[in-house]
């Protein structure tokens, strides 16, 4: 058993160095399941604000399993509610990072009341994208920028890549949407020109999923065209799972994610205003009327 993330045999090892007895391991047991309850009540709680924006992640963990190691899926969403605040508003346990699992946490979240959302902004994972359009289907997808220039970095010669990265950020540079894509037109045929063919396709084929943020307000689009804010609260947590190195059980890690997840929470991160959401109303989007500008 874990506590926070900590084996009772540490804990034991712990309370003698600090006070010269060891907890019984029942007892550790026993605030094990009271963590745990709090920590779930938590993660269930019911979605009563509307979220107009949400980010999703996943991110993995090892767990020992009767001697030998495989991966944990820890799949995380972050929102931002009507006034403006970041909340993490759901981890769950993904067999992985496919479809089915998406499906699941998307189907939990709906039904703890999830609603108002205008777009969601993730990675391009396997499944990701469907699972979206089965459950909220009048949402919007963003896909990483951030991501996506690495994909396209994986076909680009290394001594290319930071005149890659330039072409790609002049994309995402441009006034609106129909300016971009005419100038990832120009990105594809340069690319072309430079014997780099897969960066090409892979720019032609991927590029439009990365410019939904241009069809929501200007003052947004800086946090909205990739998942980073998502990723830093990730790097935080594996900060913290460094430390206890692999678990007993998909549970044992999940509860850390969330204990950690909701301390983080529970300062500046989740009590300083993200973004002003006034520019959504003068569009008209935080009535539930659907974004067609851009």
């Amino acid at each position: 058993m874990y506590l926070a993330g900590v084996s009772v045999r540490r804990v034991e090892d712990i309370t003698e160095a600090l006070w010269g007895t060891r907890v019984p391991p029942g007892t550790i047991s026993e605030l094990n399941k009271k963590v745990y309850v709090h920590i779930d009540a938590w993660r269930n709680r019911p979605l009563k604000s509307r979220y107009l924006y949400v980010y999703l992640d996943g991110m993995y963990l090892k767990r020992n399993w009767g001697g030998e190691y495989e991966n944990v899926s820890i799949l995380i969403a972050m929102a931002v509610n009507e006034e403006g605040y970041r909340e993490v508003i759901g981890a769950s346990e993904g067999m992985k990072e496919d479809k089915a699992s998406w499906l699941s946490f998307l189907q939990g979240l709906r039904e703890r009341g999830l609603t108002g959302v205008q777009l969601f902004i993730g990675d391009k994972c396997l499944g990701l994208l469907e699972a979206i359009n089965e459950v909220f289907p009048d949402a919007k997808y963003q896909r990483c920028t951030v991501h996506f220039y690495r994909n396209v970095f994986t076909v680009t010669p290394r001594s290319k890549v930071k005149e890659v990265a330039a072409m790609l950020k002049a994309i995402h540079a441009q006034e609106n949407k129909e300016a971009a894509r005419q100038k990832a037109q120009s990105v594809v045929q340069k690319l072309r020109e430079m014997k780099l063919k897969e960066a090409a396709a892979k720019i032609e084929k991927g590029i439009e999923e990365t410019l939904t943020y241009m069809e929501f307000p200007y003052a947004h689009w800086s946090k909205l065209r990739s998942n980073n804010v998502i990723e830093r609260l990730n790097r935080e947590i594996r900060r913290r799972t460094r430390v206890v190195g692999t678990f007993p059980d998909g549970n044992s890690a999940l509860m850390l994610v969330c204990a950690r997840l909701r301390y983080v929470a529970s300062k500046e991160w989740g009590t300083k205003r993200y973004m002003s959401m006034r520019h959504l109303e003068e569009l008209g989007a935080m009535d539930g009327s659907k974004v067609t500008a851009g």
